[in-house]
């Protein structure tokens, strides 16, 4: 009888897979990590569940209730910290069956065809380089360490 795979979010909370800029932060039962494909748009972020949970109604009581202000939180430091005018929050948990929400900001510069729901269909001339994406994880995690 064959054996399911791994869990990729698993792995990755567990420190068995390497995600850019490490764990930026952790609480609340949620974990902070840069988002683990290329990315068109620096500060594209994703608080994980720390715990195996496949979507939102697996949550706990306790992990609901601090999700939310995680989320605001983080939220708060792309648009400071990164100049993002607005931050878009995804979880749709299609492809990863472990929760996570894709914490996306929108600047003033991103073309109309990465806005919204469209941000997940970058082009691979779109992608930033792994370094900006990166510096962008790290400059949202200082802000959220000084607060």
């Amino acid at each position: 009888m064959p054996t399911a795979a791994p869990c990729p979010a698993c792995e990755l909370l567990a420190g068995r897979r390497q995600v850019t800029g490490g764990i930026l932060w952790r609480g609340h039962g949620f974990a902070l990590h840069a988002l683990t494909d290329p990315t068109p748009l620096p500060g594209w972020l994703v608080l994980t569940s720390e715990r195996h949970a496949r979507a939102w109604y697996d949550l706990e009581a306790a992990e609901l209730s601090g999700l939310g202000g995680a989320a605001a939180w983080v939220m708060a430091a792309q648009r400071a910290a990164l100049g993002a005018e607005h931050v878009y929050a995804f979880a749709i948990g299609d492809v990863l069956h472990h929760f996570h929400l894709h914490l996306v900001p929108r600047y003033a510069t991103t073309p109309e065809r990465l806005r919204g729901r469209r941000c997940f269909e970058g082009l691979p001339g779109d992608m930033i380089p792994e370094r900006e994406a990166d510096r962008a994880a790290r400059t949202v995690a200082d802000a959220l360490a000084r607060e």
